[in-house]
């Protein structure tokens, strides 16, 4: 396995936490990567590509195309220093999803990082009204750390492997002795949803417990507004569900 790493700087980081949020069930990782890395300012020093991920191309803003990437980010704060894993895409098969994730502890060894964390959604029969966060990890004690009203405590029971790149580092972290956690938040398992009422839960954990200043009212009005959207489209469909229901009296077969 291949991969091709761009270095843009070789920052100077304290103490640091890595967080990973690549598309998943919902995009909650991701969703919630992209809001931090966007509003916490935080700057490119990392660029990896390989033949290993998907074999497609993006459009980009200025109509052209791309090739699939992965990047890392680093946001320097009082007492610590925080890296992020962000991307459009994640490896898909399981080789390539170990030997990846091989190579990023190999980067975050190299600044001798204190904890992973990485985030994902649980995919649910219907959109959740206020989607629970549930976490899991490689260390009790750091599973014990992180503490909101809408963490649960466990995920034993409750869903089966965690697959991909937020399920292996999580065990790959444990055989370097790296300490490693998962929030996993509830979301709508429908493949073109976007679990952002899910992502705005994780943010909520991590603000707290990782004291990162974020303001989240940007969220809460998307998804004020994503939910006027579904009353909509609930009373519309109800509306035409009316319309082509047959009156009692009718009497044609048609």
């Amino acid at each position: 396995m291949t991969f091709k790493i761009k270095s843009f700087s070789n920052p100077k980081l304290k103490d640091p936490i890595l967080i990973e949020g690549l598309p998943g069930m919902g995009n909650v990782g991701k969703i919630a990567v992209d809001f931090m890395i966007e509003h916490m300012q935080a700057k490119k020093f990392l660029e990896i590509s390989s033949h290993n991920f998907p074999n497609s191309v993006f459009v980009n803003e200025k109509n052209l195309v791309e090739l699939p990437k992965i990047e890392m980010y680093y946001k320097n704060m009082n007492n610590k220093s925080i890296m992020f894993l962000a991307g459009d895409i994640q490896p898909t098969d399981e080789k390539s999803c170990y030997a990846f994730c091989e190579e990023i502890l190999d980067v975050i060894e190299k600044y001798k990082a204190k904890e992973v964390i990485t985030l994902g959604g649980i995919g649910l029969p219907e959109n959740p009204k206020k989607p629970a966060v549930y976490k899991t990890g490689n260390d009790k004690r750091l599973i014990d750390k992180y503490r909101a009203k809408q963490v649960s405590t466990s995920l034993y029971g409750f869903v089966g492997p965690i697959i991909g790149v937020s399920g292996v580092l999580l065990g790959l972290s444990a055989e370097r002795k790296i300490p490693a956690i998962s929030f996993l938040a509830e979301t709508f398992g429908h493949p073109n949803h976007l679990g952002i009422k899910g992502a705005r839960e994780i943010l909520d954990v991590l603000n707290k417990n990782l004291k990162l200043d974020l303001d989240l009212t940007e969220l809460d009005a998307e998804i004020s507004d994503m939910n006027e959207e579904s009353e909509s489209e609930k009373h519309f469909f109800k509306d035409i569900k009316q319309k082509i229901q047959p009156k009692a009296d009718t009497t044609y077969i048609g």
